[in-house]
């Protein structure tokens, strides 16, 4: 089992940045790749961005490309996303996940932390 537990969140006004982290516990050593999904009042979870944990490769939406970047410390075994030029649309529960299987978008994300709201104010 893997534990997830995010932190960061908290509310801004658009154009201001803030930055989330996801610290991992219990059988870490199984992660094949993170990935952070955000869901609106009303509206479906959506991916935003992924990492590939050993090689750090990144993936990211189109609605963040640019404004968000994710990265990891494998020591820490924490996962983090740095978010600027933030945008009322981009209030949401933000979650993190972990993959034991593959890395990317459409990957199967087996365990799920609780998640963190972000509220970005115009």
């Amino acid at each position: 089992q893997v534990q997830l537990v995010e932190s960061g969140g908290g509310s801004v006004q658009a154009g201001g940045s803030l930055r989330l982290s996801c610290a991992a516990s219990g059988r870490t050593f199984s992660t094949y790749g993170m990935g952070w999904f955000r869901q609106a009042p009303g509206k479906e979870r959506e991916y935003v961005a992924c990492i590939k944990w050993s090689a750090g490769s990144t993936h990211y939406a189109d609605s963040v490309k640019g404004r968000f970047t994710i990265s990891r410390d494998n020591a820490k075994n924490t996962v983090y996303l740095e978010m600027n030029s933030l945008k009322p649309d981009d209030t949401a529960v933000y979650y993190c996940a972990s993959s034991t299987r593959n890395w990317g978008p459409g990957a199967e994300y087996n365990y799920w932390g609780q998640g963190t709201q972000v509220t970005v104010s115009s």
